[in-house]
């Protein structure tokens, strides 16, 4: 009978952590997200190319570094959280809805606008939640999701050496082979999250040596960003000197198995975990509407084209005024980080209600002959 509430306190105090500490982390990773969209979905990247060297297009690249590890970053908070927490139907069937919901809304506007075309077989493929293994965050998230389950049971299996043993050999397989030059090792994402959630739920469960200050993890991402950036100046000018034919900045953080994407996620992770700061309900209203913001402003091709192209025009935005340069993307990342949480807020508080209930009802028929009404018990979970 002790046990138990020692269990609920327990996750109380995570719960706690993870509505300030971490949902910090989450906007900040968010805002890198999109600032590493600016840039390299715009057609700024290849703008970049024809003068690499100059300090307005090493400035750039520097901004638009870290949206690998920033995908990193979402999915260690995935892993430490659901390690231990129940796999629901309804958690999955809220993901799906808030998935279906942008992409039928925003769809449909392009489709009036002249962006897309309106067609049967691309409303069902639009609809279709799986559409590739190897690229495309939301798609492979949704598949990774549904092998939680499968985690939750295989992780309380492993002893403590044998769990740390398992991480070692994937991260030396699937990140540390693949970021040596001239060695290809085949990945996917759905892989590579499970990677992801094997560290995750090793920092939950053993955690790493006491002797690490908190303040030290802080040091250790300053020093891995700051190597990362070196590398990225350092492989521009390998580029401009001509010993490579590509143009590959990002080589050692262009993927978010590489191991400095992978380091600076671990290292800044371990941070935000334990940093101290006071119970926020804005910031925890803010980071729950982050996935909202990268379903928005990474929609579709449509998006992209539309955002970054025609409407903020970041070639045309881009100058040899370094800072004029500089703060015109700080600006615009901000600003579309808040519109899209502002409207990821107002759907979770007035639509996604309603669509839990009517979803309820259409399909709590149909559960309870084949004996699962109980997925959808709970609402709102």
């Amino acid at each position: 009978m002790k046990s138990t509430p020692r269990k609920y306190d327990t996750d109380s105090i995570i719960k706690k952590t993870r509505n300030s500490n971490l949902e910090l982390y989450r906007i900040i990773v968010m805002l890198l997200i999109i600032a590493h969209h600016y840039v390299v979905n715009s057609g700024l990247f290849q703008v970049l190319q024809e003068e690499p060297l100059n300090f307005s297009s090493t400035l750039m690249l520097l901004f638009g570094a870290w949206g690998k590890t920033g995908i990193n970053c979402f999915v260690l908070i995935t892993g430490y959280f659901m390690c231990k927490s129940q796999f629901t139907w309804q958690k999955l069937l809220k993901l799906y809805l808030q998935i279906a919901f942008y992409t039928i809304i925003i769809y449909g506007v392009f489709c009036i606008t002249g962006h897309e075309r309106l067609t049967v077989c691309n409303i069902i493929w639009k609809l279709w939640p799986a559409k590739s293994i190897a690229s495309g965050f939301t798609s492979c998230f949704i598949l990774f999701y549904l092998f939680i389950p499968f985690l939750n049971i295989f992780v309380p299996s492993l002893s403590r050496k044998s769990h740390l043993m398992l991480v070692t050999l994937m991260l030396l397989v699937f990140s540390i082979l693949p970021t040596v030059p001239l060695i290809s090792i085949s990945f996917n994402y759905v892989t590579w999250f499970a990677v992801l959630y094997f560290v995750g739920s090793y920092i939950r469960l053993y955690g790493f040596r006491k002797s690490i200050k908190h303040s030290t993890w802080g040091w250790i991402s300053l020093l891995l960003i700051l190597i990362a950036s070196c590398s990225i100046i350092g492989m521009t000018y390998i580029y401009k000197t001509g010993f490579i034919p590509k143009f590959y900045p990002y080589f050692f953080i262009s993927d978010s198995n590489k191991i400095l994407s992978l380091a600076i996620a671990v290292s800044s992770f371990m941070y935000f975990k334990d940093l101290r700061i006071p119970h926020s309900r804005l910031i925890n209203a803010i980071g729950g509407a982050t996935f909202g913001v990268l379903l928005i402003h990474a929609n579709s091709d449509a998006m992209r084209t539309w955002l970054w192209r025609e409407t903020i025009d970041c070639i045309g935005n881009y100058r040899d005024d370094v800072w004029m340069t500089l703060g015109y993307a700080s600006g615009c990342v901000l600003i579309i980080f808040v519109v899209c949480a502002g409207i990821d807020w107002f759907r979770g508080k007035f639509i996604e209600p309603k669509l839990l209930v009517g979803t309820k009802r259409l399909f709590t028929p149909l559960a309870r002959k084949i004996g699962e009404s109980k997925i959808f018990r709970r609402i709102g979970i």
